[in-house]
């Protein structure tokens, strides 16, 4: 393999040749142990779909891509996005890099300027930019509060359906924990949700309403067959505690859907022994867990003129011992939350393995953006090399961990179908109209 890339085989059947993939990745391991989690193979496409895995080298009655022990993954999947809030940092500064300022920014910018052309033009890039990396499947919250809602949503729904067989969406209506308890409005959202095909979520808190808001959300997700998707903890203080409040409510109601939180910062800084109960509710609760590593370092302990104390993680470490299923997603890009940020799995992937030290060893840390968030998204067919799966794949120069995480593999090839699709990036400046003002 060249440098750059020579041009795959324009035959309908053709074998990737001297390959290495994360056995994390591969649904039916077939190859020579490279070390460290990783194996070689030949991988067989033939019409899109992946034929085979054979020893690496022992394929060669077929044109072949050389890949020269280069790495082979899977499409990626980013379980922890807001679409709609992407891209608006040039009209939308966060004065002062910190949550709060974050907040006050983005529910200016949203009541001034979130119009369905808007909201619409700033999703699409980002699903382009996702798409040119090699993500196939996204779950974006949804900013849900009146009056943005049925304006977004909608917006939500033609994207969907647009980009369906090219990049997967899933949408979450996130609203503060408490409008649960209006009648009118928990109504009206829920049965936006459901026209979209979405799923429930919210803002949890340590208010008063907390334990009520959670029964009725997990009332209205039992009684409609919803998932639910949560923003939970995203804070320093060690008294916010409000996951432990939703794995003790999903048990207490016998909730039998998929429950996702986000965040969970404060737990990394409670005490052990109350960290340790609460991963065990978590456990027992049968509780996904996201984490957020790049959007959380750059909110959390962040103080003018003092260095950060800590990383705005949560004890991914400690949960995956537990059993507990763990990823890590983009988050927020280009807006006042996180000010950078480009829909790069491999960036995330990437940024994790240093932030999170997933790394020594390397081995299961692939699962983070491939196998577990496609299963907790209910796409199993997604995120996972599989004989007889189609072959949505991502091509890269580097052989090893070392040289795959340490430069960001801008050469890779993304294919589609077992073809490669221009990987070209949409240009910023598609989106100066959107700034004039």
């Amino acid at each position: 393999m060249t440098k750059g890339f020579a041009a795959l085989p324009a035959a309908s059947r053709y074998v990737l040749s001297n390959a290495t993939l994360p056995q994390a990745t591969v649904a039916d391991p077939n190859g020579e142990d490279a070390g460290e989690g990783l194996i070689r193979a030949d991988i067989v496409i033939a019409d899109g779909m992946i034929e085979a895995l054979r020893p690496a080298g022992s394929v060669a009655e077929l044109p072949a891509f050389d890949m020269d022990r280069g790495q082979v993954w899977p499409t990626f999947v980013d379980m922890h996005t807001h679409l709609d809030k992407g891209h608006i940092l040039p009209r939308a500064h966060n004065p002062d890099g910190t949550f709060p300022g974050a907040l006050a920014s983005v529910e200016l910018d949203r009541d001034e300027n979130w119009s369905a052309a808007d909201v619409r033009a700033r999703m699409d890039f980002a699903l382009r930019t996702a798409y040119a990396h090699g993500t196939s499947l996204i779950r974006t919250h949804i900013d849900s509060v009146p009056p943005q809602f049925p304006i977004s949503w909608p917006v939500f729904a033609e994207m969907r359906d647009k980009w369906a067989g090219k990049v997967e969406l899933q949408g979450v209506g996130l609203t503060p924990i408490d409008r649960y308890l209006d009648d009118a409005f928990a109504k009206h959202l829920v049965e936006t949700v459901i026209e979209h095909g979405g799923v429930l979520g919210g803002v949890t808190y340590m208010i008063p309403e907390l334990r009520a808001g959670l029964k009725r959300l997990f009332f209205e997700a039992s009684e409609h067959g919803l998932d639910i998707d949560l923003h939970v903890d995203e804070t320093a203080d060690p008294d916010a505690r409000s996951l432990r409040a939703i794995a003790e409510t999903a048990i207490e109601v016998g909730y039998e859907g998929q429950v996702v939180v986000g965040h969970c910062c404060s737990l990394a800084r409670q005490e052990e022994d109350e960290a340790d109960r609460t991963m065990d509710f978590v456990a027992k609760a049968g509780i996904a867990v996201v984490s957020l590593p790049m959007c959380n370092m750059y909110l959390q302990d962040r103080h003018r003129g003092r260095t950060p104390r800590w990383r705005g993680v949560t004890l991914l470490h400690e949960m995956r011992a537990r059993g507990i299923p763990v990823a890590v997603a983009s988050d927020n890009t280009r807006d006042p939350f996180y000010a950078y940020g480009d829909l790069d799995a491999v960036e995330v992937f990437r940024e994790a393995v240093r932030i999170l030290q997933l790394d020594h060893p390397l081995d299961s840390a692939p699962h983070v953006v491939t196998t577990t968030p496609a299963d907790v998204l209910r796409r199993p067919d997604i995120g996972r090399i599989t004989i007889g799966g189609k072959a949505d794949l991502v091509l890269f120069r580097a052989r090893s961990w070392a040289e795959l995480l340490s430069r960001p593999q801008s050469d890779r090839i993304v294919l589609r179908g077992g073809v490669a699709i221009d990987g070209t990036l949409p240009d910023y400046r598609e989106l100066d109209f959107l700034f004039e003002r």
